[in-house]
């Protein structure tokens, strides 16, 4: 089987025992991961590394910002993820699925608070001043 069946089975399976939230914010988180590993210049294999709760929601953020702007809120909503603490069920999911690894000091919780919605997606969002040139 390929990794993308694979990939495909697995999810499926997360679907099929968790239904709280979409297939949409799991390939939303797969793809934030990777997003954020580039971003942190850790994409190669030689350099990867284990991201944290953080980093790995910083790349949820950001991600979320560049395809969906202020609206970022409202999708991830539209997917059953309304906190941090929801990403990191799916990220849970994601492990025990064995899709994503853990080390031993992940924990659920440390994807608890880490940022609120309205004020960290819809309100930070970097507008910008069109007034400057």
């Amino acid at each position: 089987m390929n990794n993308q069946l694979q990939r495909l089975t697995r999810l499926a399976e997360i679907l099929g025992r968790d239904r709280r939230y979409k297939l949409e914010a799991y390939l939303f988180v797969i793809e934030a991961l990777h997003y954020e590993l580039k971003r942190l210049g850790v994409d190669s294999p030689d350099k990867r590394r284990h991201l944290t709760a953080r980093e790995l929601l910083e790349g949820i953020r950001a991600l979320g910002w560049e395809r969906y702007g202020r609206l970022a809120k409202q999708v991830f909503e539209s997917w059953g993820v309304r906190s941090t603490r929801d990403f990191g069920e799916i990220v849970f999911n994601l492990i025990e699925a064995g899709e994503f690894t853990k080390t031993d000091e992940d924990r659920k919780e440390d994807f608890v608070g880490v940022f609120d919605f309205d004020r960290d997606l819809v309100n930070a969002y970097p507008l910008g001043d069109a007034s400057k040139d």
